[in-house]
């Protein structure tokens, strides 16, 4: 009895068809992308990928992968990779884990094997401990497949949840990015969009005309603008991709490549004797402002820091900088920008920076100048007292290395959460210009001796206020009052700043504190 032969292919069609298959992923299908995508002066999923990482350090993962869906005659369109690039790379020469939404390919809209690339990326990224990119460029969810989708984006937020704090997580919005899409940027650590071609909204202008009447355009409702200057979800609003790739590479040089490591140190500056110009940084009148950028130039090292949420609240200044080689996050309140007064954007945006760079052992350097907490009845409406408390507990949570320098006013409870020894800071630095106390001056003596000026006479009233004024900032509008009790560790000469916060962080490197153990905490949100 006879069997019947069949032709195998030889190790050599196998290859052929190998090459074949990649050539149509990393060629043809590419040809395409970069025709649709440079009509829209858009870059391609890949070439995002080739901007961010090191040359040829890219090792792709799932390149074959195709969806199963056969409703709506998905079948019959089955393009590899399913519209997103997923692997990792290095940045730096650190490793790092990436996926890239392929616009092209359904819109760069998320199924089930789509979901699946996705999420084993990012497990990759945990198990090894780096940071994840996500760059998002789709229309959202994949209708034809239904639940699916929809289940996918759950699963990327538990995930994303999972991982925060365990490893870095970028998230760059490179198009629109709608509905179900936005929650994961929303968990991730930081957000960059960029002007001209990123959206990023819950709902579109459609179905909130249909909704509410109002008739957004895309930009008002959810551009660059308003999710980086209004509604703070954007930390860096790029000028276009390469900027926002710059960004990020910048960014990722300042963190560490997970929770259990230090940030990258770099070969230490020698901190200069002196810098005589800080001396002069204050004015004489207490009501003219100074710009706090300056001061920060002038202690970290080389003059150069990354600002994270630059537009967004500018009445508090959060920045990565280096001091001797190794990685701070500074937090300072801004004199040029509503006198520096903390606001419910501004704690909150503190608060968030606090965090991270508490989970990602980075010291905190804290600059006040700080006239308190903003009154208004707005404020109060909109929950100042359950939102600035965010920052309190940021800091009193926190427990890396936390130096504190207060530069002229420190009033009211902005001196307490300005990083005050009473929420835990390990060096608290004064300037002669700082006045510590309740409130100003001025406000001070009009309360505490009220009486008295009310019985004056008009022509004396003032004279009296002045008077009493002058009194109250001689007894309480200084350090020393604060320095007699410890609350201030060191009031030193401007100019030695840097010498000082240089030395008390090389002081604090082998700083460990622990905090009464529980589940997690019930932080004021």
């Amino acid at each position: 009895m006879f069997e019947a032969t069949v032709d195998r292919a030889t190790t050599a069609d196998r290859i052929a068809d190998l090459a074949a298959r990649h050539e149509e992923v990393t060629q043809a299908a590419e040809k395409r992308a970069r025709d649709r995508q440079h009509a829209k002066h858009k870059l391609t999923a890949r070439e995002r990928i080739d901007l961010l990482l090191d040359a040829d350090s890219f090792v792709e993962i799932d390149e074959f992968a195709r969806h199963r869906c056969t409703d709506f005659g998905m079948d019959r369109s089955r393009p590899f990779g399913d519209g997103v690039v997923t692997g990792h790379g290095t940045v730096d020469g650190r490793p790092v884990c990436v996926f890239s939404q392929d616009f092209t390919v359904f819109g760069g809209s998320m199924g089930e094997t789509f979901g699946r690339k996705v999420l084993k990326v990012m497990e990759l990224a945990m198990s090894i401990g780096c940071p994840v990119v996500g760059i998002n460029d789709s229309g959202g969810a994949r209708i034809q497949e239904g639940v699916e989708s929809l289940a996918y984006y759950a699963e990327l937020g538990r995930l994303n949840t999972h991982a925060s704090g365990v490893v870095p997580q970028l998230s760059m919005i490179m198009g629109p990015c709608a509905g179900g899409a936005v929650y994961s940027p929303a968990i991730t650590d930081f957000t960059v969009m960029v002007d001209g071609s990123s959206h990023m909204f819950v709902t579109g202008p459609d179905v909130v005309q249909a909704v509410s009447g109002e008739r957004p355009g895309l930009e008002e409702l959810g551009g660059p603008a308003t999710n980086g200057e209004v509604s703070g979800n954007a930390h860096y609003v790029a000028s276009d991709e390469e900027d926002a790739f710059s960004w990020v590479r910048t960014l990722l040089g300042y963190l560490p490549a997970n929770n259990l490591e230090a940030p990258p140190a770099y070969e230490p500056e020698e901190p200069a004797a002196s810098d005589e110009e800080l001396d002069r940084l204050v004015p004489d009148s207490e009501n003219q402002a100074y710009d706090m950028y300056e001061l920060i130039e002038r202690i970290v090292d080389d003059g150069e820091f990354l600002e994270a949420h630059g537009r967004f609240a500018p009445n508090m200044i959060c920045a990565f900088a280096r001091i001797e080689g190794s990685t701070v996050g500074v937090v300072a309140n801004q004199p040029q920008r509503l006198a520096g007064v903390i606001d419910i954007d501004a704690s909150e945006k503190a608060a968030r920076f606090v965090r991270f760079c508490d989970a990602f052992n980075i010291p905190l350097l804290t600059l006040a100048d700080v006239p308190g907490y903003l009154p208004s009845v707005a404020q109060e409406r909109s929950g100042i007292i359950r939102r600035g408390a965010k920052l309190i507990y940021a800091y009193a949570e926190a427990t890396v290395p936390k130096v504190t320098v207060v530069v002229r006013k420190a009033y009211g409870g902005g001196y307490a959460v300005m990083g005050s020894k009473h929420l835990g800071a390990d060096v608290n630095i004064a300037w002669p210009t700082a006045e510590i106390a309740v409130m100003g001056a001025r406000g001070a003596a009009a309360i505490l001796h009220r009486k008295q000026l009310g019985e004056a006479d008009d022509e004396q009233r003032d004279a009296l206020h002045e008077r009493l004024t002058a009194e109250y900032a001689e007894a309480f509008a200084n350090p020393y009052r604060a320095a007699e009790r410890g609350h201030v560790d060191m009031v030193v000469q401007p100019s030695r700043t840097r010498f000082h916060v240089a030395r008390a962080l090389r002081m604090l490197r082998t700083k460990r504190q622990s905090l009464p153990a529980k589940k997690h905490g019930n932080m004021p949100l």
